[in-house]
């Protein structure tokens, strides 16, 4: 995986999605998030289709954070099964970049 990279998830109101992208922060786990919505989700659930609005947060950070971050969405999430998908960084600012990892770090 690359050194950088973006966690996605989604959740179904804009506080919940502000909850996760703060304590993500707060923690050390991503540098920077964005919330993004209300977007529309179509999907399958339970043998449904369901068509929802959701909120979807993007978090930027380390890939060596990736495990711990994927561990702490999964239990601050209200959702039995949340998205959460890590997307590599193939490029981008040097100093940005650089910021990202000195932020995911105590």
């Amino acid at each position: 995986m690359a050194g950088h990279v973006i966690v996605t998830t989604t959740t179904d109101s804009e506080d919940k999605a502000r909850e996760l992208a703060a304590g993500a922060i707060a923690v050390r786990l991503g540098a920077c998030a964005q919330i993004v919505g209300p977007v529309t989700s179509v999907y399958r659930w339970e043998g449904a289709v369901q068509t929802e609005p959701e909120w979807r947060v993007e978090i930027k950070t380390a890939a060596d954070r990736v495990g711990a971050l994927t561990d702490h969405l999964r239990s601050a999430h209200t959702y039995d099964l949340p998205e959460i998908i890590a997307t590599p960084i193939e490029g981008g600012s040097a100093e940005y970049l650089a910021w990202v990892v000195d932020e995911t770090r105590a």
